[in-house]
């Protein structure tokens, strides 16, 4: 039966088998599928993560706060394999119980405190130590527009676009034309906006930023999807300044090799516990000739 053919049932069944790329690791149900708890580190601020454009949001922020100084940013970063089902373990459940990365807890007080979800980590080391989030009410509010603007937006980059056109196992024409539609029309949104403003809220680099560059940055450079070609990422002319000039910052540069298993060696660390492992834990010094 051809796609154009199918006629959705009184009642949906789960085909396991149908998932396409990550079949083995979607489900319709959530909860833990096994017990584990979760490693601790030296640090108060413990990470939960994997080096995706999410994940990346989060490292670049806690790097940004080290540069700045904050020592109270200190972290442990743990690698979260999403392929192998760690994020279905009961530890770390426990902390996001939508099973997703990234997710942080925060062992600075008595009880603890666990944030989840990519913005809603961000808008609490912003908060707590006082940084990349603008303090004066219209300042604020834009940044915080934009933050928000990329939460929606952004699944229909991935979930959307990036599925159809890298991911299912069949192509589908109307998906891919639907979603790609919709994946320019946002990158132009930020072209529009960016022709006007240095960074996404004006003058000051943000919380923003952090947020929408590892998603359209990446698509702007023609690393997502490898689909730069096929959406004409370089006619985008604003974002790609944009997205070079936040890709110099040196913050942002070790915050990408966070939790990252793939690419080349010397950009990937798995696990971060120190600074000094920019220096020495990389793929390329542990796996060398790998």
């Amino acid at each position: 039966m051809s796609d154009s053919d199918y006629i959705p049932p009184k009642v949906w069944t789960w085909n396991k088998d149908a998932g396409g790329r990550f079949a083995n690791i979607n489900r319709p149900i959530a909860g833990p599928t096994h017990e584990k708890e979760l490693p601790v580190g030296k640090h108060p601020l413990q990470l939960y993560s994997l080096g995706t454009p999410n994940g990346v949001k989060v490292t670049v922020m806690l790097e940004e706060l080290l540069a700045l100084g904050y020592s109270g940013a200190e972290y442990d970063a743990w690698l979260i394999n999403i392929g192998n089902g760690d994020q279905f373990s009961s530890g770390f459940v426990d902390i996001n119980p939508n099973s997703k990365i990234p997710a942080l807890f925060d062992r600075s007080t008595e009880a603890g405190v666990r944030v989840f979800e990519s913005g809603a980590i961000l808008m609490y080391l912003a908060e707590k130590f006082g940084a990349f989030l603008p303090k004066s009410h219209p300042k604020r509010a834009e940044a915080l527009s934009w933050l928000f603007w990329q939460m929606g937006s952004a699944p229909f980059l991935g979930g959307g676009f990036g599925h159809f056109y890298a991911y299912a196992p069949v192509k589908i024409q109307y998906a891919i034309d639907r979603y790609a539609m919709e994946t320019k029309r946002q990158m132009d949104v930020l072209d529009r906006h960016l022709a006007h403003h240095e960074y996404m809220a004006g003058d000051e680099y943000t919380i923003a930023d952090m947020a929408i560059w590892p998603w359209y940055g990446a698509l702007a450079q023609g690393i997502l999807y490898e689909a730069g070609e096929f959406l004409e990422v370089e006619s985008y002319k604003n974002v790609q300044r944009w997205t070079k000039q936040i890709a110099e910052r040196p913050a942002v540069q070790r915050g990408r090799m966070v939790n990252r298993v793939y690419g080349k060696p010397e950009s990937q660390l798995w696990e971060r516990h120190d600074a000094s492992d920019f220096d020495t834990k990389t793929q390329d010094k542990l796996q060398p000739g790998s």
